[in-house]
C-alpha cells in the first residue's frame, strides 16, 4: 500500500480508520524529512495492516497545529481516533515500527 497525502477533505476518513495509522508530518525543504520519508514509504509498501500518511506542514497548518507539531519531522500514530505516541526527529526504520507495532 502506498502512502497516503492527507490534508484537511480526507483526515477525518483517515482519523477513523479501523487501521492503526501513522502521520508523517513535514516540509519539503527539511533535511530530517528527506530522510525519514524513504523509510515511511517502504514501512508502508510491506505493512498494509497500517494506514500512512503524510501531512505537509506548510500546505496543511491547521493540522499540524492541531497535533501542536513544533519541530518536523514528526510521526504521530492514531488508533481509534486518538493519538496513541507522538515523536520528533529523523528516526530508524526499527524505532519507526516500534511505535506501530505496540499498537
Amino acid at each position: 500500500m502506498s502512502v497516503l497525502i492527507v490534508n484537511k477533505e480526507n483526515f477525518d476518513s483517515v482519523k477513523n480508520s479501523s487501521k492503526p495509522v501513522l502521520l508523517d508530518f513535514y516540509a519539503d525543504w527539511c533535511g530530517p524529512c528527506r530522510m525519514v520519508s524513504p523509510i515511511v514509504e517502504e514501512i508502508a509498501e510491506e505493512n498494509p495492516q497500517y494506514l500512512i500518511g503524510k501531512i505537509n506542514v506548510d500546505k496543511e497548518p491547521e493540522l499540524a497545529q492541531r497535533f501542536r507539531v513544533l519541530s518536523i519531522p514528526t510521526l504521530t500514530v492514531i488508533k481509534n481516533g486518538e493519538i496513541k505516541r507522538q515523536t520528533t526527529g529523523a528516526r530508524p526504520k526499527t524505532d519507526i515500527l516500534a511505535l506501530l507495532q505496540d499498537q
